[in-house]
C-alpha cells in the first residue's frame, strides 16, 4: 500500500515537474525577444567601454563579454518562432558579430544596434510603454528599497553590496551611458535581469512598479536645472512636443538621438524633465492637439498625392480626435480663440472641397499650426485657477441651460393658462429625464467609455434639428392662438382633446429633447473643466449657475401669468419661432464640424453663435429656409384666423 503510494506521488511530481518545465519553456519563448532586444541594448551602450574609437581594446573582459552577448542574441533570434522577418534579423546580427570582431568605432555599432532593435520590435511587437503614467512619488521609494544596496543611494554604483561584484552594478549617474539610453531599455533590465551579472530580474513586482523604477533610474544623471531648462523648452517651444507626442515615444528616446535634431544640451535638458514629468506628455492638451498637428500634416501631404477623399478624412481627424476634445476648456478659458481654430478648421476642408492648391493648404496648415501654440499656452495647467474655473462653469451653465428653460418655461406658462395643471407632469417628467439622462452620460464619459468629436457633433446636430422641428410647429400653433376669440374658440371647441396621451407624450418628448441637448453639452465642457483639478470651482460655478436660472425660471413664469392671453401667445410664438431659428443653425453647423454635411464658407456673414449664425452657406440657409417657414406659417394662421372671426 506504501509503496503503491510512492509511485502514485512519483507520478505526481513529475507531471508536476514537466508542467512546470513545459511553462517555463513556453515563457522562455514568449519573451525570448525581449531578451534579445535587451541584450542588442545593452551592447549599442556599453560596447564604448570595450573598444575604442581607433579599434583598440580598452577592456578585454568587456570585450568578451560584447562577444558573449552577440552570440546570445544571435542564438535567440535563431530560436523565435518563424515569420518573413526572421531570416533577415538573423542575417544583420551575424553582420553586428563580425563588426564586433573587427572591432569597429562604438559609434558604428551603435547604429547597427539601434536598426536591428527597432526592425526586431517591428517583426515581435512587444509591450513599449506602460498602461498609465508612472507613479514616480513611489519610484524613488521603490528605488531605495530595491536598488540602493548595489547601485548607491544616488545610483552612482556605490552600495554596500556593490563590493566584490564582478563585474561592477551600473552607475546610473554615468552621464554617458544615460546619453544612450531609453527608459524601454532600462525597463527590459528590470524586468528581465542581466545574464552574467548580479543584475537579478524583478519581474515579482507589478509591471507599474517597473516602469515607475526604470522612470527613475533614467533620471539619476541629470540635475534639477536640467529639469527646469527642459521645462522651459517644452512649454516654449511646439516643434519638442510634436518630436515626443506620448508616453511611447518618451520610452523609446534617447539623449543621444534627440541631440541629432537639437544639440546635446537641448536634449539632455528635455529628456531630464519629460522623464522627471511624464504627465508632461500625456496631458490632454498636449496629447491631441499633437494629433491634430500630425493629422493636418498627413493631410496635406495625401492631397498633394492625388487622394482627395482620404485627406478630406484626414483632416476631418484633426478636428474630431486631435482638436474636439479640449474644445471644451479652450473655450471656457479663450472662446475667442476656439471660434478663430474651429472656423479655421472648417476652412481648410472647404478649401479641398473647391480644389485649393497644396501650397495654399499648405500655408492653412501653417496658420493652424500658430493658433494650436496659442491653445496649447492658453491650456498650460499654470494659466487654471479657481476664480476662473469658477465663472467658466457659471457662464457655461448659464448659458447652455437659457435655451432650454425658454422652451419649457413657455410650455409651462401655456398649460397654466389652459388649466391643464395634469398634463404639466409630463413635461416636468421629459427634463428631469433630460437630467438623468445627463448625468448618467457623466458617468459613461468619466469612467465607461470615451465620448468621440463625432459622437458629440451628431449628438448636437441631430437633437438640435429635432427640436427646431417640433418648436416650429407649437410657434404655428401659438401664432394661430394670438386672438382672444381664437382662443376662447379653442378652449370651447378643441382643448379636451388638443392635450390628449399622443399630445402629452410629444411635450415629454420636446421637454427631453431640448433639455438633454444642452445637457449633454453642459456635461462635456464640465468634465473638461473637472479633469484640471478644478473639482471644488466647477461645483461651486455649477450651482451658482443653477440658481441664477431658477430665478430667471420663476420670474418668467411669474410674468407670464400676468400677461394678456393674446399679448402672451404672441410672445411666446415669436420667442418660439427665434428659438427655431436659432436651433436650425447650430444643428447644421454641428453636423458640418461631424463631416455630415459639407461646407462652404461665406466671409460676409458674422458668426454670432448666440443667434446660431455662422459663416457658412448651408447654415444661413437653413436658417432663412426655418424663418421662411414660421413667415409664411405665420401669415397663414393669422388668415385662417381672421376667416374664421
Amino acid at each position: 500500500m506504501r509503496r503503491a503510494f510512492g509511485w502514485v506521488a512519483t507520478g505526481l511530481l513529475l507531471l508536476v515537474i514537466g508542467g512546470l518545465a513545459e511553462s517555463a519553456l513556453a515563457q522562455t519563448d514568449d519573451q525570448r525577444a525581449a531578451v534579445a532586444w535587451r541584450l542588442l541594448d545593452y551592447l549599442g551602450v556599453d560596447y564604448g567601454g570595450a573598444v575604442a574609437d581607433d579599434g583598440r581594446t580598452i577592456s578585454q573582459s568587456e570585450y568578451e563579454e560584447m562577444v558573449e552577448f552577440a552570440q546570445q542574441v544571435r542564438d535567440r533570434l535563431a530560436a523565435l518562432p518563424a515569420k518573413p522577418a526572421q531570416g533577415s534579423l538573423v542575417a544583420r546580427v551575424e553582420a553586428l558579430q563580425a563588426a564586433i570582431a573587427r572591432k569597429v568605432p562604438p559609434s558604428e555599432l551603435a547604429g547597427l544596434a539601434k536598426t536591428l532593435k527597432d526592425d526586431l520590435l517591428a517583426a515581435y511587437p512587444m509591450p513599449l510603454a506602460p498602461a498609465k503614467t508612472p507613479d514616480l512619488a513611489r519610484s524613488a521609494a521603490l528605488y531605495a528599497e530595491q536598488c540602493a544596496s548595489c547601485h548607491g543611494a544616488t545610483g552612482a554604483g556605490d552600495g554596500p553590496a556593490a563590493k566584490g561584484l564582478n563585474p561592477r552594478p551600473v552607475a546610473f549617474t554615468d552621464a554617458a551611458r544615460a546619453r544612450a539610453r531609453s527608459v524601454f531599455g532600462l525597463y527590459q533590465v528590470i524586468d528581465q535581469g542581466l545574464e552574467a551579472t548580479a543584475m537579478a530580474s524583478f519581474a515579482h513586482l507589478p509591471s507599474d512598479d517597473r516602469w515607475a523604477l526604470a522612470f527613475h533610474v533614467g533620471t539619476l544623471a541629470s540635475s534639477a536645472s536640467d529639469v527646469d531648462r527642459g521645462k522651459q523648452l517644452w512649454q516654449g517651444d511646439p516643434a519638442f512636443r510634436a518630436k515626443i507626442p506620448n508616453l511611447q515615444a518618451l520610452t523609446q528616446v534617447t539623449q543621444a538621438a534627440l541631440a541629432q535634431d537639437m544639440g546635446d544640451d537641448k536634449a539632455r535638458d528635455l529628456v531630464a524633465y519629460l522623464r522627471r514629468h511624464p504627465e508632461a506628455v500625456t496631458s490632454g492638451s498636449g496629447r491631441t492637439l499633437g494629433l491634430a498637428r500630425r493629422k493636418l500634416a498627413e493631410s496635406v501631404a495625401t492631397y498633394e498625392a492625388g487622394d482627395r477623399k482620404k485627406a478630406t478624412d484626414l483632416a476631418l481627424s484633426a478636428y474630431l480626435d486631435g482638436f474636439e476634445p479640449v474644445e471644451p476648456s479652450l473655450k471656457a478659458r479663450d472662446d475667442a480663440l476656439m471660434v478663430r481654430i474651429e472656423s479655421a478648421m472648417l476652412d481648410f476642408r472647404a478649401a479641398m472641397t473647391k480644389g485649393e492648391s497644396a501650397e495654399g493648404l499648405r500655408e492653412r496648415a501653417a496658420r493652424l499650426g500658430a493658433l494650436f501654440d496659442l491653445a496649447e499656452r492658453a491650456l498650460a495647467p499654470e494659466q487654471a485657477d479657481g476664480s476662473a474655473t469658477f465663472a467658466a462653469a457659471f457662464t457655461i451653465l448659464l448659458r447652455e441651460g437659457v435655451e432650454a428653460l425658454l422652451v419649457v418655461v413657455a410650455m409651462i406658462a401655456f398649460l397654466r393658462k389652459a388649466e391643464r395643471s395634469e398634463v404639466v407632469a409630463w413635461l416636468h417628467g421629459g427634463w428631469i429625464a433630460a437630467l438623468v439622462a445627463g448625468g448618467l452620460t457623466w458617468v459613461a464619459a468619466t469612467w465607461l467609455v470615451s465620448i468621440s468629436g463625432a459622437s458629440r457633433e451628431l449628438t448636437e446636430g441631430f437633437g438640435s434639428l429635432l427640436a427646431a422641428a417640433v418648436l416650429v410647429s407649437v410657434g404655428l400653433w401659438m401664432h394661430g392662438k394670438t386672438r382672444a376669440d381664437a382662443w376662447q374658440r379653442y378652449v370651447r371647441e378643441k382643448l379636451s382633446r388638443a392635450l390628449s396621451a399622443r399630445s402629452a407624450w410629444l411635450l415629454l418628448l420636446l421637454a427631453f429633447v431640448v433639455v438633454y441637448r444642452e445637457v449633454f453639452e453642459t456635461i462635456l465642457f464640465f468634465i473638461a473643466l473637472w479633469s484640471e483639478g478644478s473639482g471644488p470651482a466647477v461645483i461651486a460655478g455649477g450651482a451658482a449657475g443653477a440658481g441664477a436660472l431658477a430665478i430667471l425660471a420663476w420670474a418668467l413664469l411669474s410674468y407670464s401669468q400676468r400677461l394678456p392671453i393674446t399679448q402672451f401667445f404672441s410672445l411666446s410664438a415669436i420667442l418660439i419661432a427665434v428659438l427655431a431659428v436659432v436651433l436650425a443653425g447650430k444643428g447644421v453647423a454641428a453636423l458640418q464640424e461631424a463631416g455630415l454635411v459639407d461646407a462652404w464658407p461665406t466671409p460676409g456673414v458674422p458668426r454670432i453663435e448666440l443667434l446660431g449664425i455662422y459663416p457658412t452657406r448651408e447654415g444661413v440657409f437653413a436658417q432663412l429656409a426655418t424663418a421662411a417657414v414660421l413667415l409664411l406659417g405665420f401669415w397663414y394662421t393669422g388668415r385662417t384666423a381672421a376667416a374664421d372671426r
